[in-house]
């Protein structure tokens, strides 16, 4: 995932698992989100990156769980601080709840579900099911769209960029794999706002 966002061991849940079909009506794909707010984790940061490096034979990305990320490339990220096109954002806890209201409507819309969310003040976690067979980065990039538009909406000034480009998208093949990243998620540290649908919240009371 992103820099220094350490990831779930999946498959090492010992919540019993159920099929995947349970979880918010028979959804098709299950996918974990992950993306950080502008400015707040640049290539060759000194926690590390998941951004593509260059290597003898070509480039890599460090975004394998379990292995290690990018190492820090202080120049690289001179560089990319230099070509910022507005200020660092971090989110409020105020703004978190306007994002996880959004984060809902927008799921309703297009009819999937929000199993597990999370929000820090530099970047975002969601567990999200999906009916068919969507492009993960078109599902990534209406959450971030219609969020940054909510939070224009409140905003006094609203921001050039509220997001990084892109973001981490990770499908979820088996139960126990949902059931980690669900369970991941609720636990994050000092988040601004955290939750779990009920369809998987009583696998963790």
């Amino acid at each position: 995932m992103f820099a220094g966002v350490d990831m779930p061991t999946c498959g090492q849940s010992a919540v019993p698992a159920r099929p995947a079909s349970t979880y918010g009506s028979a959804m098709d794909r299950f996918w974990f989100l992950t993306w950080t707010t502008y400015g707040s984790w640049l290539p060759g940061d000194r926690r590390g990156s998941t951004s593509r490096v260059r290597t003898a034979g070509g480039s890599e990305r460090h975004n394998v769980v379990g292995e290690p990320a990018a190492p820090p490339q202080p120049a690289r990220e001179r560089h990319a601080r230099q070509l910022m096109r507005g200020p660092t954002v971090l989110l409020s806890r105020e703004q978190a709840t306007t994002l996880r209201g959004d984060f809902e409507r927008t799921a309703t819309f297009r009819g999937w579900t929000i199993l597990a969310g999370a929000m820090m003040h530099n970047h975002v976690h969601l567990v999200v099911a999906v009916v068919g067979d969507p492009e993960p980065s078109d599902v990534l990039r209406d959450f971030k769209r219609r969020a940054s538009r909510a939070l224009n909406e409140t905003a006094g000034e609203p921001a050039l960029r509220w997001w990084t480009r892109g973001g981490s998208t990770r499908r979820l093949q088996r139960d126990a794999n949902v059931l980690a990243s669900v369970r991941y998620v609720r636990d994050q540290w000092r988040p601004l706002s955290t939750w779990v649908h009920p369809s998987v919240h009583d696998l963790f009371a």
